[in-house]
């Protein structure tokens, strides 16, 4: 069964947000898209300075097995990329919560309240 850390947010599309205590917020795919996607094996990011749209695809990953393409839950500028995650993108897989993918400056905070929280989100995941 897939894991949601309650101090997490989730959007539908799979992917989760915590936001910082300087407000920035990061963000990765959650338990459940990892295991649904096997083995990754490769991860496009957005660019560093670049503007996500709520809803937007953020990026692709990769597994032996299928190409998905990644969601901004919410609207922002993208203010640091994960570089390291792209050299060893097998590590999504065995820490999806460690292994974040970008972390952005909300536009509206407000969107991060609109997100599911852990129940939610694995309610949806069972449904």
């Amino acid at each position: 069964m897939s894991t949601a850390p309650e101090e997490l947010r989730y959007a539908a599309t799979h992917e989760w947000l915590r936001l910082e205590a300087d407000g920035t917020v990061t963000l990765g795919i959650t338990d459940h898209a990892q295991a649904a996607l096997g083995d990754i094996v490769y991860l496009e990011l957005p660019e560093q300075g670049s503007q996500l749209t709520a809803g937007q695809v953020a990026g692709v990953v990769e597994s032996v097995k299928a190409a998905s393409d990644y969601h901004a839950p919410i609207s922002g500028t993208v203010t640091e990329v994960n570089e390291g995650l792209v050299d060893a993108p097998e590590g999504i897989n065995t820490h999806p919560y460690q292994s974040w993918f970008y972390r952005m400056q909300p536009a509206n905070p407000a969107e991060i309240e609109q997100l599911l929280d852990a129940a939610g989100y694995l309610k949806q995941c069972t449904a």
